[in-house]
């Protein structure tokens, strides 16, 4: 990769983790179910005019948005209201990976090799001291949601696969779309309508500015920008860099929140973002077999001019 397209990854990385800060802060102003509605509201609106039409179909559009933006984001939102801390929630969600590689061994097929049972196991046991921790000092209920939070990312994650979508910016926009009426829905059943009016009342900078940073940096232009990468490079080369996030993400974290971080967690911290490293590589591809010329006479047969045994 390019110097400047490996600051632009690192850069991307560094917005998503100070993302956990400022969902923090949102979470001041907003019930996290409304909180997470705008978001998508403010994100998908003024994008659906400019990039067209879907170009993967409904059915693929609407699973992942149901998966990523009402599962994933809805709890995520309502575990860090829950209690849980935005740096450990950044890390946590990392386990996403081992869930995808679940999910894709149930549901495509993909037997997983070696090296990644490893990962997922070395991760699972960074998930279990990041429990023991955040039981020592926090809600396990919070805890709970943001591993279910990224069960449902694991979900997604498949279903964006199955999708194949040709232009990630297109599918991200459109995908952004379909949470926003389940999560208006949702907030006003369990949150209730005189808190989400409260909140609109109530809306300040503060607010406002935590909106379009979830809504515009994050979304629109850390998927954009990711998009970009992964379309100039293999994605074995762009996806590493998401490793950084829960770097980032406990590192804003403790300076701009306060959040400790004591041994325990930065043991969850190696085990989980080593075993995902290790579960995230590519498995070796099977060589082919030599390409093996067949004689004059199989020619003469009608038989193809070459035969892979």
């Amino acid at each position: 990769m390019r110097p400047a397209h490996i600051a632009l990854a690192a850069f991307v990385a560094a917005l998503w983790g100070v993302n956990f800060v400022v969902i923090e802060v949102g979470l001041d102003h907003f019930p996290p179910l409304l909180f997470s509605a705008l978001r998508f509201l403010v994100a998908a609106l003024p994008a659906v005019f400019f990039v067209g039409r879907p170009k993967v179909a409904w059915k693929w559009v609407i699973g992942v948005g149901l998966a990523l933006g009402v599962g994933k984001f809805g709890l995520l939102f309502t575990g860090m209201d829950a209690g849980m801390p935005a740096g450990l929630s950044s890390l946590v969600l990392q386990i996403q990976a081992v869930f995808t590689v679940l999910f894709a061994a149930l549901a495509l097929g993909e037997r997983p090799g070696g090296t990644r049972v490893l990962g997922m196991t070395v991760a699972l046991a960074g998930i279990v001291v990041a429990a023991v921790d955040e039981g020592a000092s926090g809600p396990l209920f919070g805890f709970a949601l943001i591993v279910a939070a990224a069960a449902c990312w694991g979900v997604s994650n498949v279903l964006t696969r199955k999708a194949a979508a040709p232009d990630a910016l297109n599918f991200m926009v459109w995908v952004s779309v379909v949470p926003v009426l389940p999560l208006l829905a949702l907030s006003l059943l369990i949150e209730g309508p005189d808190a989400d009016l409260a909140a609109l009342r109530g809306l300040d900078v503060g607010g406002a500015g935590a909106i379009l940073y979830v809504a515009w940096v994050t979304t629109i232009f850390g998927f954009g920008a990711w998009g970009y990468l992964l379309r100039r490079y293999p994605a074995s080369s762009v996806a590493p860099f998401s490793l950084l996030v829960p770097v980032f993400g406990m590192s804003s974290a403790a300076l701009l929140l306060d959040e400790p971080t004591g041994p325990l967690r930065w043991c969850a911290a190696a085990l989980l973002v080593g075993g995902v490293a290790l579960a995230s590589l590519p498995g070796r591809r099977r060589r082919r077999p030599p390409l093996t010329p067949v004689t004059g006479a199989g020619r003469g047969a009608g038989l193809p001019e070459v035969s892979r045994t």
